[in-house]
């Protein structure tokens, strides 16, 4: 019963599984995650579309050059005309003013694509947070089994002092099916645990695209000394999010979004020069001729019944909207910042706390054995120091997670 596991000792029997070169650090697998992350090759594919949506909007600046063609069969002939005809008309369009539709469009599309690369940049934050929490979530339950493990170990070694005094006629017919009850429900909650472990060793391994039945061994633990980050502050935060400022940029989008609603109402004005190749009229001979032109268009909308009015109020609306969404946008990060830089404080102390705890629970465990041993103790004495143990053991790996989560959290929230 002087085998009680110990942090330093845990942590040496998990090491000593695979080689030092076969254990995975946090940097490596927050780079493999990243590598494989299906959300982060999404991401890029909308910041490419929304590139060459820029493009395409500033090809609008551009002259365009168009061609028309037509061939007819007529059934009958007329008189002494052919029966068919045909007409080519190439056009070159330089449009001077479209109302402000081409500038309009070209920015929106501009933020388009900057919200994109915020958007992707917001998403690779989601990736490594994930990272973070498959990575500390595999070590806490890696570390709750091997406390487990520990924990039926120690009732088992418990269970042969038990038979033997109850051999000698020292105790009870009733010390040892409380003994054996324990060490039934301690066997049953670790096959629980190990089938929880191997839960998070497949999540561990897909989310780095990894085959889910690869054995891993960390090289970093929950217990590692985790340095308390500085506090960032809401301001500082809301400015570092880039989820934010693509929230600002939409709202840019939809004031660019009014001025291209309002473009098809106002005076539009083009030149260009085109031609002609088609049969003289009638179509006696079958002759051709070619022509050319220049010409200059302008288009004055002078009464649609309200309709620009309408199409602008509605374009209006949806950008007041888009105000409102970015305004709550940034009350949800400033309730996040300060909700995350609390329970990263809260987590930190009960870490503290943890430790005293598990040392003193440790100290009981071994006085409470050591006094039955002596027949000074009752069996009852013995089994609650074993529940209080692993109990507070649990909640020591459950303070660590949790502030190892919390700082993961915090960087991600703060935009880190």
């Amino acid at each position: 019963m002087k085998r009680l596991l110990t942090w330093s000792l845990l942590a040496a029997a998990l090491a000593v599984t695979l080689p030092a070169g076969a254990q995975i650090g946090l940097e490596e697998y927050r780079a493999d995650v990243a590598a494989y992350s299906r959300q982060l090759k999404i991401a890029a594919s909308g910041s490419e579309a929304a590139r060459e949506t820029l493009g395409q909007a500033r090809t609008g600046y551009l002259p365009r050059l168009s061609l028309d063609g037509s061939f007819t069969n007529a059934f009958r002939r007329q008189e002494d005309t052919e029966t068919w005809s045909f007409s080519v008309l190439p056009q070159l369009v330089q449009t001077l003013y479209g109302g402000g539709a081409v500038r309009a469009a070209v920015q929106q599309a501009s933020l388009g694509y900057d919200i994109a690369l915020c958007e992707e940049a917001f998403t690779r934050l989601d990736v490594r947070y994930a990272a973070d929490y498959a990575y500390w979530n595999l070590s806490a339950v890696d570390l709750y089994a091997a406390s487990m493990r520990e924990y039926v170990s120690i009732i088992r070694s418990l269970k042969r002092v038990v038979d033997q005094r109850f051999a000698e006629g020292y105790t009870s017919k009733g010390d040892v099916l409380m003994i054996d009850s324990r060490l039934s429900e301690a066997e049953y909650a670790l096959v629980s645990v190990e089938q929880n472990y191997e839960v998070a060793q497949h999540n561990f391994n897909i989310l780095c695209g990894e085959d889910p039945l690869r054995k891993v061994v960390l090289a970093r633990s929950i217990r590692d000394s985790l340095p308390m980050p500085e506090r960032v502050g809401a301001g500082d935060a809301v400015a570092r999010r880039p989820d934010y400022a693509a929230s600002r940029m939409r709202v840019d989008q939809a004031a660019a979004a009014v001025r291209q609603v309002r473009a098809p109402y106002n005076p539009q004005v083009s030149v260009g020069v085109g031609g002609s190749w088609q049969p003289y009229t009638p179509n006696r001979t079958g002759a051709t001729t070619v022509d050319g032109s220049v010409f200059v268009k302008l288009t004055v909308p002078i009464f649609h019944w309200g309709e620009r009015r309408r199409a602008t109020g509605a374009a209006r609306a949806q950008q007041l909207q888009q105000e409102w969404t970015a305004a709550a946008q940034y009350d949800e990060i400033v309730r996040e910042e300060m909700n995350g830089w609390t329970a990263l404080v809260q987590s930190h102390a009960q870490v503290a706390a943890s430790e005293e705890s598990l040392r003193i629970a440790g100290e009981n465990l071994a006085l409470s054995t050591y006094s039955y041993g002596e027949g000074q103790a009752t069996i009852l004495d013995v089994l609650q120091a074993q529940l209080s143990w692993i109990q507070i053991y649990t909640n020591a790996i459950k303070a660590y997670f949790n502030y190892a989560v919390a700082i993961s959290d915090y960087q991600r929230i703060t935009a880190q």
